[in-house]
């Protein structure tokens, strides 16, 4: 067997390749980050054989991502590997020397002493999960931002609105009004004919002409600003919070995409969705490193936190919210939804509200639940077999 070591970096990564018996097959050479780069590095090894090559490289977030799937799509046997490995092999060393090039030989040996799973192109498209999820979120969070500064412009141009829109300002009809006359005084001037047939098509029928008179007589009497900054902040952030929807739905329509590729078990659990369900397996990754539910339960930091001093010893703590914030809001997002779809999750949930825990408490609780049970379909390849 033949173990190549290459060690990342943003512009140009180094090679080497050893021989079981430690023997340099190919000294340390350096290729782009780039598609020559990667063809130059492909015509290194294919004399060796793809079958007889083990290729290694650090986990370096992103840097290593496009040669990783480069190398698996043309047959190559691929392994990443924790730094923390390759670390305590250096040490091993009596000199302190590290370069780019001795790095590759360090990580061949590290390999060659750690063997380790190769990478499939199930877990490429996991990656992409991952990937799409935590940019999901991303997106999220600014459509959050940008719906609270909306809230806080209306408040200014147009207070009384809130009246009107009881069911709030962010629905299509208050945006469509507010995009064409963002100003009481504007809405005031807006003929009957005109806003009544406005406000029905964008409501689908559900604003009559007399709620467009009332409307009229609200904007007449409010207490809101004409200034032009105000109404300019309003249109352009709704433009911004439809953009950010338009985005949301593109990347939740590539997510269940991937998701109904992959066909994982985890979409048998009722109430868990294709977006959930594909933010759920893109941070777990491979199952496999998780030796039980328990390091699965902590990744997530929806394990207890432990409280001791002394003789005290805290007898109800805490989530310890470390790990993956991502994982955390999928799984407690996705319990909430199993416990309104399955019998046994919704007895769970009961039973720990009758024990005087609150809401969220008693979710969690859950999705704790919901951790155990998701760990073992996932390393055994079964179904969900709840009632």
């Amino acid at each position: 067997m033949i173990y190549v070591g290459i060690d990342i970096a943003k512009l140009n990564h180094f090679a080497s390749a050893l021989s079981s018996d430690g023997e340099i097959l190919l000294q340390p050479f350096s290729f782009s980050n780039s598609y020559d780069g990667f063809c130059k590095l492909q015509s290194k090894l294919e004399p060796f054989g793809t079958d007889n090559l083990v290729i290694a490289l650090e986990s370096t977030a992103h840097y290593g991502n496009n040669l990783v799937e480069y190398l698996v799509l043309h047959g190559f046997n691929v392994c990443i590997l924790n730094p923390i490995q390759t670390s305590s092999f250096r040490k091993n060393n009596i000199r302190k020397t590290k370069t780019d090039k001795l790095d590759t030989f360090l990580i061949a040996k590290t390999l060659m002493a750690n063997p380790t799973r190769f990478v499939t192109k199930r877990d490429i498209d996991i990656l992409h999960l991952r990937n799409l999820g935590r940019f999901r979120q991303n997106l999220i969070k600014k459509r959050t931002r940008a719906k609270i500064q909306f809230t806080s412009y209306v408040d200014q141009a147009f207070p009384e609105l809130q009246y009107f829109f009881k069911s709030g300002l962010h629905i299509h009809t208050c945006y469509a009004l507010l995009k064409e006359a963002p100003t009481p005084e504007a809405i005031a001037s807006m003929h009957l004919t005109h806003l009544t047939h406005l406000l029905g098509t964008a409501s689908h029928g559900r604003f009559t002409r007399n709620m467009a008179v009332n409307l009229r007589i609200l904007a007449q009497k409010s207490v809101g600003s004409n200034d032009s900054s105000i109404s300019i902040q309003i249109t352009q952030t709704i433009a911004q919070i439809e953009l950010l929807d338009s985005q949301v739905d593109t990347v939740e329509s590539q997510m269940k995409a991937i998701m109904r590729s992959l066909d994982s078990v985890i979409m048998t659990v009722p109430g868990i969705d294709y977006v959930n369900g594909g933010m759920i397996l893109g941070e777990i990754g491979d199952i496999s490193r998780f030796p039980n539910p328990a390091k699965l339960l902590a990744f997530a930091g929806l394990d207890p936190a432990v409280y001791q001093s002394g003789n005290f010893q805290a007898r109800r703590t805490r989530m310890s919210k470390r790990g993956s914030r991502v994982l955390r809001y999928a799984l407690m997002n996705a319990a909430h939804n199993v416990v309104k779809n399955n019998q046994t999750f919704k007895t769970y949930y009961d039973k720990k509200m009758a024990d005087g825990r609150q809401h969220y408490n008693a979710l969690g609780h859950c999705a704790g639940k919901l951790v155990r049970i998701l760990y073992k379909m996932l390393t055994e390849n079964m179904v969900f077999q709840l009632n």
